[in-house]
């Protein structure tokens, strides 16, 4: 199953949505597609679909697919990683009123760059990158959160040191 993941911002996606059901037309996707669609004014006509979803149903849909496909929403992107599934990233654009500004692009690079995600820019074909990204062999993940932690602890042990 193909997990769809818009994020929960106040703009559209659509552009997406109706890429997916395009492809389903064409037969160029012949599995199940869930998405969670936001506040996307497209509406699927061919996969299921919520408009929001618990934090735990939409942890539950991440563990449960077999691919996620995502706008460039960090927390979502982590998840995936963290839950060792296939993500392809596609970024939101201004120029479609689907955010304020193109951070989502940078975000992207960044993660495609250290070969942790497949990204979709606007020119690239959805149907192949869902293909390349069920043999494709993504570098693994690892957190840099418990270095963080302990290079902050020690530092403050050092401080306190000098204080006693």
């Amino acid at each position: 199953m193909i997990y769809v993941a818009v994020g929960t911002q106040k703009f559209p996606f659509n552009r997406l949505l109706q890429k997916l059901d395009q492809y389903i037309e064409e037969g160029l996707i012949d599995e199940p597609i869930f998405a969670q669609v936001g506040s996307s004014t497209y509406k699927p006509k061919h996969y299921q679909y919520k408009d929001f979803l618990t934090r735990e149903k939409f942890t539950e849909y991440v563990k449960q697919c077999d691919l996620l496909i995502t706008h460039s929403g960090v927390a979502t992107i982590m998840l995936g990683l963290k839950c060792k599934k296939p993500v392809i990233v596609i970024p939101r654009l201004t120029k479609h009123g689907e955010h304020v500004d193109d951070h989502q692009v940078q975000i992207a690079e960044t993660f495609a760059e250290k070969n942790y995600v497949l990204q979709c820019g606007e020119e690239d074909n959805l149907a192949n990158l869902i293909a390349e990204a069920r043999k494709h062999h993504f570098d693994h993940y690892v957190s840099q959160k418990q270095q963080v932690v302990d290079t902050v602890r020690n530092y403050l042990n050092t401080i306190e040191e000098k204080k006693g």
